[in-house]
């Protein structure tokens, strides 16, 4: 159980013995100083009664960090670091702070390890509907769903899918260029893709959105421009640029129904500049599926009638 090795011996054991044969279905370790040890399971936490205090997290760290915590300075900055395997280890604590940006996170009070599993074929069902079959191509598509509800981990496969090509189909696999800010959909460690994303794809992590993109259309000539949670004037202007290169896209935005993204100003921008092609809202409550989809109607004004189901 590779997670386990970033822990000390002590705690080691504890952690294993609790887990038992339900490692595949381990979601989260959470250690909080002055706390008990919180497993989190796809459907039940475990509590393990170990008063975890500041020498824990100081370890634990030194673990994480390769016993190098300035070489991971950056990331701790943006209060999580990538561990082999994809996992996220997300960091809490006292931060501090110079000309508004956070320069260290000292005294730290919580560590949460996110345990990583990519799910092959989970965008089964939405690519069928994405894929323009006749221009071996894909329609420009924005995926929509509250948090929770998926969509980064059906993102994931859809690059995946998208870069390698499908044979079954015909679709020949395409060049794809990832902006990663958050380091959520290749999950790079040392620069290697923790993650499968295909044997056509290009990333950039620990950039901000519209930066990204606007590196790896002028430097890797992307097929497909891909990023995820969208929503600022910059990610707009960035979509903008990449699809009048003759770009495609898919990109991902936190919202439940057509009146979400139309109220938030910067995606409604986006809509009149007819820039989408599909609309695709996930369903929280079926974690994964289709709710409803939408497809761009050219000829309307208004845009907030823009989408027809």
């Amino acid at each position: 159980m590779e997670i386990l090795q970033y822990f000390p011996l002590r705690i080691r054991e504890k952690i294993n013995n609790k887990i038992g044969q339900e490692y595949h279905d381990l979601e989260e370790i959470r250690i909080r100083v002055n706390c008990p040890i919180i497993l989190k399971f796809n459907n039940k936490e475990e509590i393990i009664e170990h008063k975890v205090t500041n020498e824990d997290t100081k370890e634990i760290l030194q673990f994480v960090c390769e016993n190098s915590v300035y070489a991971y300075q950056n990331e701790i900055n943006h209060g999580y670091i990538t561990i082999r395997g994809g996992h996220r280890v997300g960091i809490t604590g006292n931060c501090v702070i110079e000309n508004d940006k956070v320069i260290n996170i000292s005294h730290i009070y919580s560590l949460n390890f996110r345990i990583s599993k990519q799910k092959i074929g989970s965008a089964n069902e939405v690519i069928k509907h994405i894929i323009d079959i006749e221009n071996n191509n894909i329609f420009t598509t924005l995926i929509v769903s509250p948090p929770g509800a998926g969509k980064t981990t059906i993102l994931r496969d859809l690059i995946r899918q998208l870069s390698t090509g499908i044979e079954y189909i015909n679709f020949k696999g395409k060049t794809i260029g990832v902006a990663d800010e958050r380091g959520e959909i290749a999950a790079m460690y040392k620069g290697i893709p923790q993650n499968d994303v295909g044997i056509r794809t290009d990333i950039l992590d620990n950039v901000p959105k519209w930066v990204g993109m606007e590196m790896l259309i002028r430097s890797m000539a992307p097929q497909i421009i891909v990023a995820d949670e969208i929503g600022n004037i910059e990610d707009v202007n960035a979509i903008n640029y990449a699809t009048s290169c003759g770009v495609k896209g898919i990109f991902t935005a936190h919202g439940e129904t057509l009146e979400d993204i139309n109220m938030n100003l910067y995606l409604r921008k986006i809509i009149e500049l007819n820039i989408f092609e599909i609309i695709i809202f996930l369903d929280k409550s079926n974690k994964g599926r289709i709710k409803n989809i939408y497809h761009l109607d050219k000829s309307e004004k208004d845009s907030s009638k823009k989408y027809k189901q």
